[in-house]
């Protein structure tokens, strides 16, 4: 008994220094990132909010069950060492006492078989685990893997130590049950097989194998605690903090405000020599970031999902985290040196690491490749699938920042959009005076506000940049306002006072011509005393939504599809004219992921009669980018396979006769991929892509051979039959040769 004690006793202080050392030496690298005052106050500031989320995401492992199986498997791995922690306390006990049991329930039966039901459900996890490792070996499966470029080897050694932490524990309480100590008399199904295996040894092995075991057992989880401090299985400790200071709901919608020493940036007093602009170098990184990177698992699921891996570009999220890791790491040397003396003295390959540039071509040493950042489309998928609520759009855009402030560095085809949008307030460079043209010919007025908007307008129609100025999104904005009026839905629109949100200014890293104009918009709005928005672009509705609060700029803002499926679920619209198509709809990544919004147009083409509704399998959470995001809508792809034609391949493969969608800049990016489509003979010339507002028009409106009132029940639109095959509605655009909206009179509004 005595020298298992020393025995036991010694492994577990030598292994509790070594973890301990590496904690602190952790503790003080994640602490050289800058302050997040913001994320310690919201903690705070909502402490049950936390603590459902806490509840939901790692106790209920909610985000990893999305993949059932591995999810599944990690479940019951999880939970198999939570209750198999009363497991390391008889371990312990068994030290000190042969006989021992944990006081009050050390003998119930329950327990006993709650023990072994969690050691075998471990062992399937990890079997389940290695089987998925085996299928999806990047070796073999190249790119395709979501284990490429992770540490396949760590994982390998946790899967042999996780393992060895149950056999051990099994033949121990077996061999405990031949020599009379165990203290479950039934119920350890588990441990009662393995002892019968061991029985014909005897006594005296019975003994020795108790003794043995035990020791090896904790040896085993003592050389796993101090593995986890070096590997990516850190997650164990750090997931829960990580989850705990995430953004709520998670890291979506919108971007946060630059900060710089912890204090939100005021581009009036703020110097680039002594304030940070986005993120130049490590320590620029926020506390919060540094746990990020700490925290990553390696497991691949934000790389299988991510639209620009997935086209042959070089962005992984994942590797793009584990590139940050392991240079803070090999940085850390010079971050946490107490002076420039002791910086001077250090070896010279951590003054290398500490000179190379965060972003940077190989050639120069930069720890992120200049195209990997320029490739993030914004879409969402990363943030969406970590489970351990990695922020990957924040981190990205940061570095974007001071790329774009500081160094000048950016994709060239991008400076006439940033150019434009400072000098015209829109993309394009189009100006104000051409946001009125989408009017003309309505039939209707569109009042324009001027002032306070009147008691008597319930919705202010944010038109947005391209639903004014692009061909393609104005028919859009044509059948959207069309359906308003025949709903009877008072709205007014800003006309040339609309400027751009500054979205694509945002998300390209040019926080400042965002601010710009974010702040013009505000006051506008604010002038014209706003209540109700109703925006047709995605990208407008999530700035205006979720951006504009920090400048100031709170109002009510849903999107067109929100608005037009509620009117006709209250009957004011009534789809009369059956549209006989088969419809694929492709899901805008900021209304769907980002904004949650998924049934309202799903409603609407499931209320216009003769659709056949097809999803496609990215559909929804997962689906899958158009390409636009991330300001990509102005840059040009030149690495890979275009996200576009990857998008509209997956929308051919439903035989659609009509692919559906609910934004302007989805509306040109998949328009285009079906040109090329087309071209190549790859796609019928009769397939469009419309606005599910383009599908409603369609219907609502009455066909001239219809009897008079035969539309019931709601508003209805008079008219010609509708075109067939992929023409577009009569009166959704203003084109030459197409035809004004039926019962109007051209001319301007």
């Amino acid at each position: 008994m005595t020298l298992r004690i020393i025995i036991g006793v010694a492994l577990t202080v030598i292994a509790f220094a070594f973890a301990g050392r590496r904690l602190w030496w952790l503790y003080r690298l994640v602490t050289t990132g800058q302050a997040a005052p913001e994320r310690i106050e919201a903690v705070r500031a909502h402490p049950a909010r936390d603590a459902r989320a806490e509840a939901a995401e790692v106790l209920g492992q909610r985000k990893l069950l999305k993949w059932s199986v591995p999810g599944a498997a990690h479940f019951v791995t999880f939970w198999g060492f939570t209750i198999l922690l009363l497991t390391l306390i008889e371990s312990y006990g068994d030290l000190f006492s042969r006989t021992f049991a944990i006081p009050g329930i050390g003998h119930w039966a329950a327990i006993g078989f709650l023990e072994d039901l969690f050691a075998v459900a471990v062992l399937a996890g990890i079997g389940t685990f290695a089987v998925i490792r085996l299928r999806n070996d990047p070796k073999r499966e190249g790119r395709k893997s979501r284990f490429a470029g992770s540490h396949t080897g760590a994982a390998w050694l946790v899967l042999l130590l996780i393992f060895l932490v149950i056999a051990t524990l099994l033949v121990y309480r077996g061999a405990q049950i031949n020599t009379g100590d165990f203290p479950y008399a039934h119920g350890a199904f588990a441990s009662q097989l393995v002892g019968h295996w061991l029985a014909p040894l005897g006594a005296g092995a019975n003994k020795a194998a108790e003794t043995t075991f035990i020791l090896g057992q904790l040896a085993v989880i003592l050389g796993f605690l101090v593995l986890v401090t070096y590997s990516k299985h850190l997650h164990i400790f750090l997931a829960p903090l990580n989850v705990l200071f995430s953004r709520r709901p998670d890291g979506l919608r919108d971007l946060q405000p630059m900060r710089s020493n912890g204090k939100v940036l005021d581009f009036e007093e703020a110097d680039p020599d002594t304030d940070i602009f986005g993120r130049g170098k490590i320590e620029d990184f926020t506390w919060k970031g540094m746990l990020d990177m700490a925290t990553c698992t390696e497991c691949g699921r934000c790389q299988s999902q991510c639209p620009a891996w997935a086209t042959g570009k070089p962005l992984s999220p994942k590797m793009l985290i584990l590139d940050l890791r392991d240079h803070a790491f090999a940085k850390a040397p010079y971050l946490l040196a107490d002076s420039d003396e002791a910086r001077g003295q250090l070896p010279e390959a951590a003054k290398n690491e500490a000179a190379r540039p965060l972003v940077g071509a190989a050639a120069a040493g930069g720890v992120i490749d200049p195209d990997v950042l320029w490739s993030c489309t914004n879409c969402g998928a990363c943030v969406e699938e970590c489970p351990v609520d990695i922020e990957h759009i924040d981190h990205i855009t940061d570095m974007r920042r001071h790329q774009v402030l500081i160094e000048s560095a950016f994709p060239p085809e991008a400076a006439s959009m940033l150019k434009n949008l400072e000098n015209k307030g829109d993309p394009w460079g189009m100006g104000g005076a051409r946001r009125l043209d989408w009017t003309e010919g309505l039939g209707f007025d569109v009042p324009v506000v001027d002032g306070p908007i009147a008691a008597d307008v319930e919705y202010l129609f944010w038109v947005g940049c391209a639903g004014a100025l692009e061909d393609r999104a104005r028919k859009t904005t044509r059948a959207v306002a069309e359906l308003l009026h025949t709903a009877g839905v008072s709205f007014a629109i800003l006309g040339p006072a609309e400027t751009c949100t500054g979205d694509p200014a945002r998300r390209m890293g040019n926080e400042f011509v965002f601010s710009m104009l974010a702040q013009q918009n505000v006051e506008t709005l604010n002038a014209a005393a706003a209540r109700k928005i109703v925006a047709s672009c995605p990208h407008c509705f999530n700035t205006i939504s979720n951006e504009y609060p920090q400048l100031g700029g709170n109002y009510e803002v849903i999107h067109h599809t929100q608005l037009l499926a509620r009117l006709v679920a209250e009957g004011r619209l009534t789809p009369v004219t059956p549209v006989a198509e088969r419809i694929t709809y492709h899901d805008p990544c900021f209304l769907g992921r980002h904004n949650r919004v998924f049934t309202a147009p799903r409603e609407i083409m499931a209320d216009v009669p003769g659709v056949q509704a097809q999803e496609m399998h990215r559909c929804k959470e997962r689906g899958f980018c158009c390409g636009a995001g991330g300001a990509r809508m102005w840059m040009e792809e030149r690495i890979g396979k275009r996200i576009n034609a990857e998008r509209i391949e997956e929308a051919l493969a439903t035989n659609p006769d009509t692919v559906s969608t609910a934004c302007p800049f989805c509306l040109v990016m998949l328009g285009d991929a079906i040109s090329a489509k087309q071209s190549s003979g790859e796609a019928a010339e009769s397939l469009a892509v419309v606005d599910v507002a383009q599908l409603l028009v369609r219907s609502v409106r009455v066909p001239a051979a219809a009897p008079a009132g035969s539309a019931s029940g709601g508003g209805g639109i008079s008219g010609p039959g509708e075109p067939s095959g992929g023409e577009e509605a009569p009166g959704a655009g203003e084109s030459p040769g197409v035809p004004e909206a039926p019962g109007t009179t051209p001319g301007p509004a």
